[in-house]
């Protein structure tokens, strides 16, 4: 199965790297996640409830992360193992490009999973995968928001205030593993 995606943040490149790499908005974060811990040199141990149809589990794996190149760019492989319900296994990628207002997350993902969940049929797999990875950036954004508020923009003298309008779209926060952030999030919807 492959995904990729984009979303339009309103904070800094780094603002985005750093919520990326917080395991604790990344377990916040990620749909039915349990546990998001270190586990050694850029190693994340996580654990995720993951319910796909008439199959659920509670899926246990690492995160791996690759290639970092701070506060830009990183990519990330995932393994997780959810007993008789299957395995999901992958890599991402996750890219953070700055803008005047704002920055760009991007992420590809290229996964497989095996056992129960690979029976269902792709369209559910992916329709899935697609509703976490929302479910993921909703959270996300709400995250960044509380950890930094939008600055109300100066009024000019005669003019009236502009209502506030919502981002395009996501987090305002992936990797997720983000890029932690973004990755787990990807990673274990993929499972």
């Amino acid at each position: 199965m492959d995904m990729t995606g984009q979303r339009t943040l309103q904070v800094t490149q780094q603002q985005v790297w750093e919520a990326l790499n917080d395991p604790e908005i990344l377990k916040a974060c990620i749909p039915g996640c349990q546990k998001f811990e270190p586990s050694g040199n850029q190693k994340f141990a996580v654990a995720a409830g993951i319910k796909m149809g008439p199959v659920s589990a509670l899926f246990n794996g690492s995160v791996q992360l690759t290639d970092i190149v701070a506060p830009q760019s990183y990519k990330l492989n995932f393994d997780a193992q959810g007993g008789v319900a299957g395995f999901g296994k992958g890599e991402a990628a996750v890219e953070i490009k700055p803008l005047e207002k704002g920055c760009e997350l991007h992420y590809t993902v290229h996964s497989s999973v095996g056992g129960k969940i690979a029976q269902l049929g792709q369209r559910l797999i992916d329709g899935v995968a697609k509703n976490m990875a929302e479910d993921f950036f909703k959270r996300f954004e709400a995250e960044l928001e509380k950890r930094y508020p939008p600055v109300p923009e100066p009024l000019s003298l005669g003019s009236a205030p502009v209502p506030n309008q919502a981002s395009s779209g996501l987090p305002a926060w992936m990797w997720g593993l983000g890029l932690v952030v973004v990755v787990a999030a990807v990673a274990i919807a993929y499972l």
